[in-house]
């Protein structure tokens, strides 16, 4: 049933009331367990090696084996779902220059709002099927689409650069539409949002400078403020927390349920159909076992039969069931957590990694941003201008983004290597090696032969582990 507070852009929209149903009608797609709703933010930890899996056949197994094929496990939810938001907000914002040119305001907000979600859309797009920016930017990224096609369109793909250009150039469109009011919009896309998450993709394309000033930004001049270590594991059970730049509604409608994101970061057995899908890999609690008193084991718990008082194993993730206690966020369902798509604390910890490699490199700065985050670990020195590095402040990008998302894109943008606790689940992976770098060819998805059949001058453009 189609939801009642959101709408379908190819329908007609006369007033800002109809843009704001459409909007809502983007945001409910993003929610779905084929993007934030749950697959999109797994693929991140569950490639990057922070996750592992106990047995093989609970689901999603293919993303911690890399077990893809244009046929079967190709994930192409990501890119339908992706296109299909991108199509809503490029019917929207077709139909919105057409009411300005009739005359009619009060629509710009909202034509800031979706050029921002198609950004991130395409940055998230991009990601998944394209390589790095910094590894290899003339390489295929994804279709760039910015207007309405017809059914029979067979649209190429773009070059990551030209993705990522397209990207900057919506954000910046639309960050001057949404600076009329710098108000947080809980729920949405508002201005700060925008800026964090220009600061995110300028990291990524190791525009330093751009990514310290869109930092700074809000770190100086928004009402965003750190959560105190006390109050951190709190956090997690309520909804537009004073750290939460942009957050994803999750209602009972859109709620998962036993399919939830939450549920499969969940202990096994704990609730009835609850398989302990993926559990925290012994890389990540030696990570976060640097210090016994971090705040951020109080979303941790047992990982395999969450009854056994022998088990110790801390490795189940209870981010999105509002803690340990499964008290939720304040809905009906302990499941139907919002999800946390940009935090303030990612924001300080882009700034810190910003400094560090600005043109005028600046370790002290780098460092007061950094120890920001690191005093949720009491016991861990704080880093100084002599002891800050690269692996420092991706350490605790792991510890403070667990379970949501980032690991992989983090590793791979970073040159390092991937190790996976193989060892551990006893699993023989066939698809993969123990360790990998950004040289595996199935650090990008392939495009699905269904994608293929209906366009086929895709097809010459397939990537190249999977031709």
């Amino acid at each position: 049933m189609e939801p009642s507070n959101s709408g379908n852009a190819e329908t007609a929209i006369a007033t800002p009331a109809d843009a704001k149903v459409v909007i809502n009608g983007i945001m409910r797609s993003m929610s779905s367990s084929n993007y934030y709703g749950r697959n999109f933010i797994m693929y991140g930890d569950a490639k990057g090696g922070d996750l592992t899996i106990y047995s093989a056949g609970r689901g999603l197994d293919a993303l911690y084996s890399f077990n893809h094929t244009p046929t079967s496990n190709n994930y192409s939810g990501f890119w339908v779902t992706g296109y299909y938001c991108i199509m809503q907000i490029n019917n929207l914002l077709e139909n919105v220059e057409r009411l300005e040119a009739e005359g009619k305001t009060g629509f710009s907000f909202y034509k800031g709002q979706a050029l921002t979600l198609r950004a991130l859309i395409y940055f998230d797009l991009v990601r998944l099927y394209g390589l790095p920016y910094n590894y290899d930017k003339s390489s295929y990224g994804v279709p760039n689409v910015t207007t309405t096609l017809g059914a029979d369109a067979q649209p190429v793909r773009a070059s990551v650069e030209e993705n990522y250009i397209q990207i900057v150039n919506d954000l910046e469109e639309g960050m001057a539409l949404l600076a009329s009011n710098k108000a947080a919009q809980n729920g949405y896309i508002g201005y700060y949002a925008n800026v964090a998450l220009q600061a995110r993709v300028k990291l990524y394309m190791e525009d330093y400078d751009g990514a310290l000033a869109a930092a700074e930004e809000i770190i100086k001049n928004s009402s965003y403020k750190l959560y105190q270590p006390s109050t951190w594991v709190a956090s997690w059970n309520g909804q537009f927390g004073s750290e939460s730049i942009f957050e994803i509604g999750i209602d009972t409608e859109s709620d998962l349920g036993t399919s939830s994101l939450g549920f499969y970061l969940m202990c096994y057995a704990q609730k009835s159909g609850a398989q302990g899908w993926f559990l925290a890999s012994d890389y990540f609690l030696s990570r976060l076992g640097q210090d016994a008193s971090d705040v951020r084991w109080g979303i941790m718990d047992n990982d395999e039969y969450w009854y056994d008082t022998k088990n110790t194993r801390k490795g189940a993730c209870y981010k999105y069931l509002g803690g340990t206690s499964l008290a939720g966020d304040g809905k009906e369902t302990y499941t139907a957590v919002n999800i946390k798509v940009i935090r303030l604390s990612e924001v300080y910890l882009i700034a810190a990694e910003a400094a560090l490699h600005s043109k005028t490199p600046d370790a002290t700065l780098a460092a007061g941003y950094l120890n920001e985050i690191r005093k949720r670990s009491p016991q861990l020195a704080l880093a100084t201008s002599a002891t800050i590095t690269d692996d420092m402040i991706l350490d605790e990008r792991s510890k403070e983004l667990f379970g949501e998302g980032q690991r992989f894109f983090d590793m791979i943008r970073k040159n390092k290597t991937i190790e996976f606790n193989d060892d551990f689940q006893g699993i023989p992976v066939s698809k993969r090696e123990k360790t990998i770098n950004r040289t595996f060819g199935k650090i990008v998805l392939p495009i699905s032969q269904d994608e293929m059949n209906a366009n086929p001058a895709l097809r010459s453009e397939q990537n190249e582990a999977y031709k």
